[in-house]
C-alpha cells in the first residue's frame, strides 16, 4: 500500500524545497560519468513535480544549481548548462499545459546567454499558470541573496535609525518575495547540511534528510518526508500546552 494513502490531506505543507543531491555520485556507484547521474535526475523531477501536483502543494522550490557550483570541472559544469537548456526547451508545452507556473530565484545572469533566453521564454509562456509554482535556484546563494536584499533596501528606504529595519521589511526585498517560506526542507543522499539554501527561508521549516540519491527519489519517498513532517509538532517557540490552548 502507498504512504500516499496515510497522509492527513488536510495537513500537507503549502510549501516544499528540495536540495536534489547525489547525482553525479550515483552514476558513479553503476560505473557510469557523472552526466549520465544528472540524465537521470532529470527524470525525478518529473515524477516530484507529478506528485506534488497529485497532492495539490502549491508551491515547489528546486535547488537545481549553486553559485558554488560553478566551482565544478568546467566540462561537468558545460554538460551541466546544456542539459538545463534542452530539458527548457524540452519541456514548455509539458509545464504549460499542466498549468505549472516557472520563477527563478538565484544570478541568472552568471548563467549562458542561450540559457538565460530559453528560462526567459518558459517563465513568460507559464507566467499565468496557477496550479503550481515551481521556483528554480539557479546559480544561487542564499548569503548572497540576503547581502544583495540589504543592499537594495539600505538604498530606497534608506532608514533613519535601525528601529525602521524589520523582519518583514528585508523579507520583502529577497527574492523569494511573494513566496511563502517553505515547512518542510527535503536534502537526498543522506547528507545532513543546508548548503547555503534559503536560510532566512528555513527558519522554522522541518527537515526531512533521505539517504536515497536524487536519481532514487520518487513518489513514496515524497510522501514519506510529507508524512514525517505531519507526525511533528511545530510549536514556533511555544509549549504544547500552550498550542493547545490556542486549538481549544
Amino acid at each position: 500500500m502507498s504512504i500516499y494513502n496515510n497522509l492527513n490531506k488536510k495537513l500537507l505543507p503549502k510549501h516544499i524545497a528540495i536540495i536534489m543531491d547525489g547525482n553525479g555520485r550515483w552514476a558513479k556507484e553503476l560505473g557510469k560519468n557523472r552526466y549520465y547521474g544528472h540524465v537521470q535526475g532529470i527524470k525525478s523531477i518529473k515524477k516530484t513535480v507529478d506528485a506534488i501536483i497529485k497532492l495539490k502543494i502549491p508551491y515547489l522550490t528546486l535547488f537545481a544549481f549553486s553559485k558554488e557550483n560553478w566551482n565544478r570541472p568546467k566540462k561537468e559544469v558545460n554538460l551541466l548548462m546544456n542539459l538545463f537548456m534542452s530539458t527548457i526547451i524540452e519541456n514548455q508545452d509539458h509545464f504549460y499545459n499542466k498549468k505549472i507556473k516557472i520563477t527563478t530565484i538565484g544570478e541568472l545572469n552568471d548563467l549562458p546567454k542561450q540559457c538565460q533566453k530559453a528560462l526567459i521564454e518558459m517563465m513568460n509562456k507559464t507566467k499565468n499558470n496557477a496550479v503550481l509554482n515551481l521556483t528554480l535556484a539557479l546559480s544561487y546563494s542564499s548569503r548572497t541573496e540576503i547581502t544583495q536584499a540589504v543592499q537594495k533596501m539600505l538604498n530606497e528606504e534608506k532608514p533613519k535609525n535601525s528601529a525602521e529595519i524589520s523582519e518583514a521589511l528585508l523579507s520583502s526585498y529577497l527574492q523569494t518575495k511573494g513566496i511563502p517560506d517553505p515547512e518542510l526542507l527535503i536534502r537526498t543522499s543522506g547528507e545532513r547540511r543546508v548548503s547555503n539554501f534559503l536560510l532566512w527561508q528555513i527558519a522554522f521549516s522541518e527537515l526531512y534528510f533521505s539517504e536515497k540519491k536524487w536519481p532514487d527519489f520518487n513518489e513514496e519517498e515524497l510522501y514519506m518526508a510529507i508524512f514525517e513532517f505531519q507526525k511533528r509538532e511545530r510549536r514556533f517557540g511555544k509549549t504544547t500546552d500552550q498550542l493547545k490552548n490556542e486549538i481549544n
